[in-house]
């Protein structure tokens, strides 16, 4: 097999870069976007490189990096205007090669193995970078390897503005003496196992014995000893129509669910979130929806059920979607987080009788308003339900109302 040329693309400080877009003059002073500025809980959700040259970091309380960053300007998010800037930038990629991965509103792996036309891995990683700062005005990092997890490697150790080469000549020299942490996938839980066993750089991993990291940490190590030294084979998931099997979006909310009216706030969102997804990228009627349910002491659980016909359309998602949860929770705690996601596609016509046209008619008006937001921000239209307790989305959903995108 040919070797693999594989970029991963991050735009840096995106959050806050986008509001300096719309408000130049905050560009030379500290500032960070957070979820919410009236509350004194708001936290940190971004902060440009000077505040980050000072030490503020994103998950901080708005106090905390008052007090570290004296002067400090914070700005609340407007996720809608995040989508459109991400999309912008992934068309820009999208010139380069088909084979694009999101991993994130911000972040994306590219397979260009074979656009050699466009010249080599470094060369379009440049012109990306050359062609996201004159058209934009942002800044991306790029890291150039043989698989996708040092490639991600790579766009994380120069920023901002900068191409990372990760080879398999230089790899061990270049990302043996990273903390473990670094990898991609080891969260907070498996770095804390890896260091007690004395493992704290990624080269530790890749030289420990691979059935005693296998025993120790299960099929998560074997993965983590294969990335480690390079072996990371997995493809670039390609968002084209075809590839997709499944669409979801998932909140942690800002606030505990404390009764079935925040539950159904949070349903409404996320379904028109889907949805608004799988008319995008015309992919048919999902048949199967997925309900995620995390509660307040991270117990979850996830029950599933056929949709009463196809649809593409947010109210039919979230009908089953809110059958599920009143049928499969008991409330003996609150919930912290909700998940969404549909699948079974099928481009088939396959109505309740007498049902044909009341689809058609509500699936002209959901396009109708998906052009709106598509032209005017996803704030400008919202359904009434979600407007009930707008706290209950402050940092993951902006003031006007837009989820984060949803993923695959």
């Amino acid at each position: 097999m040919a070797e693999r040329t594989i970029l991963h693309v991050d735009l840096n400080n995106f959050y806050a870069s986008v509001e300096c877009l719309y408000a130049p003059e905050l560009k030379d002073k500290y500032m960070a976007v957070c979820g919410s500025i009236s509350e004194r809980h708001g936290v940190v959700l971004a902060k440009n490189q000077l505040a980050k040259e000072m030490g503020v970091k994103t998950g901080m309380t708005i106090i905390e990096a008052s007090r570290i960053c004296p002067g400090i300007v914070f700005v609340e998010a407007h996720h809608d205007r995040y989508e459109i800037w991400s999309k912008k930038a992934k068309d820009i990629y999208l010139r380069f090669t088909d084979k694009m991965e999101s991993f994130g509103i911000d972040e994306a792996w590219l397979d260009v193995s074979e656009s050699k036309i466009f010249g080599d891995g470094v060369t379009i990683a440049n012109s990306i970078r050359n062609a996201v700062k004159s058209e934009l005005g942002l800044t991306v990092s790029v890291g150039v390897s043989f698989n996708k997890v040092f490639a991600k490697l790579g766009s994380d150790m120069k920023k901002p503005d900068a191409t990372t080469v990760i080879t398999r000549e230089n790899y061990k020299e270049t990302v043996w003496g990273l903390p473990v942490g670094d990898l991609l996938y080891v969260g907070r839980a498996t770095l804390n196992k890896l260091q007690k066993i004395g493992i704290d750089t990624i080269g530790k991993l890749a030289t420990a014995d691979f059935d005693y990291i296998s025993s120790y940490l299960g099929k998560i190590g074997e993965n983590l000893w294969i990335s480690a030294n390079g072996k990371d084979d997995s493809p670039v998931q390609s968002e084209r129509a075809e590839d997709i099997k499944s669409v979801g979006n998932s909140i942690t909310c800002y606030r505990d669910l404390k009764d079935e009216e925040d539950v159904a706030v949070l349903l409404t969102s996320l379904c028109e979130s889907v949805s608004e997804r799988v008319m995008r990228y015309d992919i048919g009627k999902a048949t199967t929806l997925t309900l995620s349910v995390r509660d307040e002491e991270l117990n979850w659980f996830t029950r599933q059920g056929k949709l009463k016909r196809p649809s593409c359309l947010s109210e039919d998602y979230f009908e089953k979607a809110m059958s599920l949860f009143k049928t499969n929770y008991k409330w003996d705690k609150n919930v912290r987080s909700l998940g969404v996601s549909v699948s079974g596609f099928t481009t088939e016509e396959q109505m309740i009788f007498g049902e044909s046209d009341d689809y058609e008619k509500r699936l002209k008006l959901a396009k109708t308003v998906n052009g709106i937001r598509d032209k005017y921000g996803d704030g400008v239209m919202r359904k009434g339900i979600t407007l009930r307790d707008k706290s209950l989305t402050k940092g993951n959903i902006d003031g006007g109302g837009s989820l984060p995108p949803a993923h695959n």
